[in-house]
């Protein structure tokens, strides 16, 4: 079922789990989260940012070019390596429609590393699953 938002055809959303490169302060994941927060609501961007100590899973919604810009620059972003998108698809509705970048992080390191190894459905499925699982956000 469709929003009464009339873009809300347009939407799509990126899944992709990448790992802080080497030599990076962990206080980088705040400079992420704070600059995104503040750009996303201009992109029409949501989603979520999630923290293992190591790596990041960020899922992010909007419209397509937008998305894809925005996973553009974080391909090139020196504070990842190893970036893997999970999933990318059209979504019918928001996710996350109350804030541009929420954030939150997982103690065991192994969640992240599973979802990482997923594509498309399964990594989607992992995902949400995995929301009913974190700190508020």
């Amino acid at each position: 079922m469709q929003t009464s938002n009339p873009s809300s055809a347009q939407l799509y959303e990126a899944i992709y789990v990448s790992t802080l490169a080497p030599g990076r302060p962990v206080s980088s994941v705040g400079d992420i989260a704070g600059k995104a927060r503040a750009a996303n609501p201009t992109r029409g961007i949501t989603g979520l940012l999630i923290f293992d100590g190591m790596r990041f899973c960020q899922q992010f919604e909007g419209v397509k070019k937008q998305v894809l810009g925005l996973l553009d620059k974080i391909r090139h972003d020196p504070r990842h390596i190893n970036l893997k998108i999970v999933h990318h698809d059209e979504l019918t509705s928001r996710r996350f429609k109350n804030f541009s970048l929420g954030y939150t992080t997982v103690e065991d390191p192994e969640v992240l590393e599973r979802l990482e190894k997923l594509q498309g459905p399964a990594a989607v499925s992992a995902f949400v699953a995995l929301l009913s699982q974190v700190d508020s956000f």
